[in-house]
């Protein structure tokens, strides 16, 4: 693993990047303990892949590069500009869901006031919709780029190639990521596709491929900061696999102990990408474990006032089903 010094941030940003995987993490964990109170419908958690999510997102200009995510990207969108409130007011439903305004899943991040394209439950179109933009940097020619993300399982769908084959024709501004957690909720890598690695893919389309380990913190930022900079520079698209973990079941609706074995969970709790970089940061002097403790216990603070805050919302009302969905 790279040390924290080589991705060439200050002690300011790299602390702060752990703040925001901190958050992601404890953001999931309340997310979850709402769907088992009965208090919220549904949760797909990120646990596993909050270091990946927090490395990529940081290699971008969030005022001016668009994301189009996938449901296990909170994180993301957490570095992207959305708080925890956000997140929480999509949970719960509430009228000021910046999302969907309380009316999609919970899971299907949107901001347009940070340039989060909202998508569909229908897994991998959001792909294709990102060529879109993508493709409207060009012909604006404005130096804006456009990422956009899915799951291994969700990247054997159609729409992703077709994704890939225009954007490679047309050599877009537009990074692809895969984040291969191993399962397509119950169904393991060696049951989804025969390559050893999804980054291949890209070859055929016409541009390159990368695999990054998702726990190593710098070279994810490095990779993703290399391919900002080409695709601004025009130098086309590029398909970036984070390899990670899934802690958690698929969602809250699946319990992974039915299609995993109680060995392979175990090991991988204990490689948490969470507690690696927490010794990390000590190792290399960033962070006492006092000033970890502390900043865990600020995290937990600000995630419970922003739930009460949420909570506290109105809902939405009848009477505004269909607004927002036809053109006036």
């Amino acid at each position: 693993m790279k040390t924290l010094k080589k991705s060439g941030l200050s002690k300011e940003e790299i602390i702060q990047a752990y703040r925001e995987v901190l958050r992601g993490r404890r953001l999931d964990e309340r997310l979850w303990q709402l769907t088992r109170i009965g208090k919220t419908s549904f949760n797909i958690s990120g646990q596993g892949a909050e270091v990946a999510q927090v490395a990529m997102a940081m290699a971008f200009e969030h005022e001016k590069d668009y994301f189009l995510p996938y449901y296990r990207d909170m994180t993301a969108c957490l570095v992207w500009g959305m708080t925890s409130k956000d997140i929480l007011l999509g949970s719960f439903g509430k009228e000021d869901d910046p999302s969907s305004h309380g009316r999609m899943m919970p899971n299907h991040y949107g901001s347009k006031e940070h340039n989060i394209v909202a998508f569909s439950s229908t897994v991998s179109t959001q792909m294709v919709l990102a060529t879109g933009v993508a493709y409207s940097a060009q012909l604006e020619k404005s130096d804006f780029v456009t990422l956009t993300t899915t799951g291994e399982g969700s990247a054997n769908q159609g729409e992703v190639q077709e994704a890939m084959n225009f954007a490679g024709v047309k050599k877009l501004p537009l990074i692809f990521v895969i984040e291969n957690n191993e399962y397509a909720i119950s169904v393991p890598i060696e049951e989804q596709y025969a390559g050893e690695n999804m980054s291949s893919r890209a070859v055929g389309y016409g541009f390159e491929g990368v695999t990054v380990d998702g726990n190593d913190f710098t070279e994810v930022y490095l990779t993703f900061k290399k391919a900002v900079e080409d695709a601004r520079k025009g130098l086309g698209p590029k398909l970036i696999e984070l390899k990670v973990s899934r802690l958690t079941s698929h969602s809250a609706d699946d319990d992974h102990n039915v299609y995993r074995s109680k060995e392979e969970i175990e090991e991988m709790k204990k490689h948490d990408p969470l507690d690696e970089m927490q010794k990390q940061l000590i190792a290399e002097k960033y962070l006492t474990q006092e000033e970890l403790d502390k900043m865990d216990e600020e995290v937990r603070d600000e995630i419970n006032k922003a739930t009460d805050e949420a909570e506290a919302m109105p809902d939405p009302v009848a009477s505004s089903l269909l607004d927002e969905v036809y053109a006036k």
